[in-house]
């Protein structure tokens, strides 16, 4: 396969946390190959991501992923229109071993080099199987370490309507699971035993901040979770695993979408899409997807595939900056605390 003037094809590079992948986007909408090497099983004997072996891992992988997700999408490195790579957020060591390998690649073939939020892929994800879906629209970013309600005026153009105060959503369902014996990783493992359990069980309380009604808190959330197992400990009373986690994601999701609602409904969007790993989370998913047809709100996701850490996503922004003309120097840097919207 070669390419041709009409098409863009970018090779993309994401590391940022604990998934090594590599895709090639076809125009920015059609995915050639994705592919990804999920460190789940090693971070599993930790509770949680240990930064300096995610990072020794990627080394490891790297230069596999790449070459795999050319291979798949059969084309040769010359083929590639440009290269784009995650430089922030992310854990810092992780970050610097994709954009040292997409840096090094870039230069070795002689192509443009464009760095990608990693916020901005999750959002670009839903362009990949929704090929209608165009700015403007409202988009909820929820993971483990980002909870963003974002007005998307267009591509790559961004304005953050609310953000966590504290603890994002993808950390709290982590810290819970751990609680309540579930382990890590917990938004999959909560999704799954909240199934067999009572939502309306317990009353956990549902944060509200003063100064700005979009943005959100779940600290306070986690402490009361943590308080009602202390108290049952205290008293002898069993706890019911699934009911613990059924009340608590509960609580998660009824801000999550009064939220969202109010939002669509203040700024009269009726298109509406939701992104990152917990966006996969199935309750999320339908209670989401129940509010928007009360609404005639037109509702967006991504497969579970592309709600977490993937390449394909950050190929999707990556087109959509390449032709903007955003290019990077071989001086990029990663940048861990790196917030949406800003260009470096």
């Amino acid at each position: 396969m070669t390419n041709t003037k009409e098409d863009v094809l970018i090779l993309a590079i994401e590391s940022s946390c604990d998934e090594t992948a590599a895709a090639v986007v076809k125009n920015g909408r059609e995915v050639l190959s994705n592919v990804i090497y999920s460190q789940i099983d090693l971070h599993t004997l930790y509770g949680g991501v240990v930064p300096e072996i995610a990072s020794r891992k990627h080394i490891e992988k790297i230069n596999q992923v790449v070459e795999k997700a050319l291979a798949d999408a059969g084309i040769a490195l010359a083929d590639v229109t440009a290269v784009a790579v995650t430089y922030g957020p992310g854990l810092v060591g992780a970050l610097l071993v994709g954009v040292s390998a997409a840096k090094s690649i870039a230069f070795a073939a002689d192509k443009p080099l464009v760095g990608v939020h990693h916020i901005e892929g999750h959002i670009c994800a839903n362009y990949i199987e929704n090929k209608e879906l165009e700015p403007p629209f409202l988009c909820l970013v929820v993971s483990g370490g980002h909870s963003h309600l974002v007005m998307v005026k267009g591509y790559g153009e961004y304005e953050i309507l609310g953000r966590t105060r504290d603890d994002a959503a993808g950390e709290a369902f982590d810290k819970v699971a751990r609680a309540i014996g579930l382990g890590y990783p917990g938004g999959p493992k909560i999704d799954k035993v909240s199934r067999e359990g009572n939502p309306e069980a317990i009353a956990f309380p549902r944060a509200k901040v003063e100064d700005n009604i979009y943005d959100f808190s779940f600290s306070g959330l986690k402490s009361a979770v943590l308080n009602y197992l202390n108290g049952c400990q205290m008293k002898g009373i069993e706890v019911n695993q699934a009911d613990v986690a059924a009340s608590f994601q509960k609580a998660v999701v009824d801000v999550l979408v009064d939220h969202s609602m109010h939002a669509c409904r203040q700024y009269g969007m009726n298109k509406f899409a939701i992104a990152g790993g917990v966006a996969s989370n199935s309750h999320l998913r339908e209670a989401l997807e129940k509010a928007c047809a009360q609404r005639n709100i037109t509702f967006y996701h991504p497969s579970p595939v592309f709600c977490t850490d993937n390449a394909a996503m950050i190929g999707v922004a990556g087109y959509y900056e390449y032709i903007k003309g955003v290019r990077h120097g071989w001086d990029l840097n990663a940048v861990p605390n790196l917030k949406l919207g800003e260009r470096i």
